[in-house]
């Protein structure tokens, strides 16, 4: 039997036309600062893609201006290339804050569109994703990374007992205190001078000390003694107009009766 011949694996066409240039000459101009470089390691390489006279100390500076602007699909600043730029490849030769940046880019991107927020914790900062549904309407929300409660619609740290419009205003420890306490026991504030109420039995219309009357369920102010917050409170409102009006026109039924029985006589 005669000997097989084996052809020898090659490499691709682009790598193999770059080593041909590297071995005719360990010198080239990167395109970028048009600055003779001298070391073979320096020229920069995107893996497999595509290989071009750039330095890696202008291909780093080129990712970090681009990860500043939050682009994630980083293309190749060669002008006739429209690869992009690989992250992985691209590890071994940046820094690890920026790559750490670049992953966070990615994604960003990839849950564009969709409602989202970061924890307010500094020690944290995680991106964290409404999947309950219902955008904008989901408020106390817990990092899944540090268990910190936090406010997914003023993106602060959870404020117990304050509305979101008022999370911005400086408190102290008493009062982010009490509104642990006031949140605990579900009181209410009144609408007009923000005070706590607290109901222990009786009528859901409650009034403050400022004269507002208010509803204790929904918060909401009143002008009359019901409110349309629940179907019980709608169902009450009309038992009440139905009592007015009985007692508006029993005395008008009495006299007709009066007169029908004298009539009769």
């Amino acid at each position: 039997m005669g000997n097989v011949n084996q052809t020898p694996q090659q490499n691709p066409p682009i790598l193999q036309q770059a080593e041909e240039e590297e071995s005719a000459s360990s010198t080239f101009t990167c395109e970028i600062c048009i600055e003779p470089v001298t070391l073979p390691n320096k020229r920069f390489k995107n893996s497999n893609r595509c290989v071009h006279p750039f330095c890696t100390d202008c291909m780093i500076k080129y990712i970090q201006v681009k990860l500043e602007d939050n682009v994630s699909d980083i293309k190749c600043p060669a002008l006739t290339c429209d690869h992009s730029l690989e992250p992985l490849s691209c590890r071994p030769k940046i820094a690890h804050q920026l790559f750490d940046k670049w992953c966070d880019v990615l994604c960003e991107s990839a849950v564009l569109g969709l409602d989202r927020a970061y924890c307010p914790n500094r020690d944290c900062s995680a991106l964290v994703i409404n999947e309950c549904g219902g955008e904008g309407n989901l408020k106390r929300c817990v990092c899944p990374n540090c268990k910190k409660p936090f406010c997914f619609r003023c993106k602060v740290p959870w404020h117990a007992g304050y509305r979101c419009e008022e999370s911005g205003e400086m408190r102290d420890r008493n009062d982010i205190a009490f509104g642990v306490l006031s949140e605990r026991n579900q009181w209410m504030r009144c609408p007009m001078c923000r005070h706590c109420v607290e109901l222990v039995k009786g009528c859901a219309i409650v009034k403050c000390r400022c004269g507002i009357e208010f509803c204790y369920k929904c918060g909401k102010k009143v002008d009359h003694h019901w409110c349309n917050c629940r179907r019980s409170s709608t169902f009450c409102m009309w038992i009440f107009h139905l009592c007015i009006v009985i007692l508006v026109l029993w005395p008008f039924f009495l006299l007709f009766t009066a007169i029908t029985r004298k009539s009769h006589h």
